[in-house]
């Protein structure tokens, strides 16, 4: 039984998908607007292993909301979007969010990528005995430490496993489809934006200058690799 907190303005909705979530063996609370979401999360401390969040909220919109939780948590974020545009999805994936869902959805689908994400969060990568190094930045698998230039970053779940996925194979083009199956352990043809969205917030955090990147590099046309600068 997984404690999420759904964060949606529409009562009805909001109704209908806590009680199809709790027979589904969850348990549910509802904040209608993001900043009672904020409140419950961060001052309340009230517990969530997964945040399901809605776009279009009242007050502070749903991705302001996503990317107030990522500065402040590692709590898995879904977004519930009716927009089916693609920037909408990035805007949201590159605010910190580990995967969307557009409305209207299923309960069960909602329940598979639920599952999914936490399966992820909670189980480790395999690791590997050697502490490897790029430049200034160091990943000690065995601890799941990585720091750069001496600092430590502070990397959610998914972009631990992006990273060491690259560490494990270094100079290694890895494709889009092949990081979805690895990385997100999704066994059918994923949406390679999720990819594209996680390396970009990765890149933020472990390179110098994440507009030029010299770490984690593009092969137009086909995916990423880690290189030694």
């Amino acid at each position: 039984m997984a404690e999420l907190l759904l964060v949606e303005d529409d009562a009805v909705l909001a109704e209908a998908l806590s009680r199809a979530l709790t027979a589904l063996g969850h348990q549910v609370t509802v904040a209608p607007t993001g900043e009672l979401a904020l409140e419950a999360l961060f001052e309340r401390r009230s517990p969530a292993d997964l945040v399901l969040l809605d776009v279009m909220l009242p007050g502070i919109d749903g991705f302001e909301v996503c990317r107030t939780i990522r500065a402040k948590s590692t709590v898995p974020v879904v977004l519930l979007t009716a927009r089916g545009d693609p920037v909408d999805m990035v805007v949201g994936l590159e605010g910190g969010a580990d995967d969307y869902v557009v409305k209207p959805a299923e309960p069960r689908v909602i329940d598979a990528r639920i599952k999914t994400i936490l399966r992820r969060a909670s189980s480790s990568p395999a690791p590997s005995t050697a502490v490897h190094t790029f430049g200034d930045l160091t990943v000690d698998s065995d601890a799941m430490i990585v720091s750069r230039g001496g600092e430590e970053l502070h990397l959610t779940s998914t972009e631990m496993r992006l990273l060491l996925e690259f560490v494990d194979h270094p100079g290694q083009v890895l494709s889009r489809q092949t990081l979805l199956k690895r990385v997100w352990d999704y066994g059918f043809a994923g949406d390679s934006r999720l990819v594209d969205a996680a390396v970009a917030r990765l890149r933020a955090k472990i390179e110098p200058d994440p507009g030029n990147p010299t770490l984690l590099r593009t092969a137009r046309g086909l995916g990423y690799r880690l290189v030694k600068p």
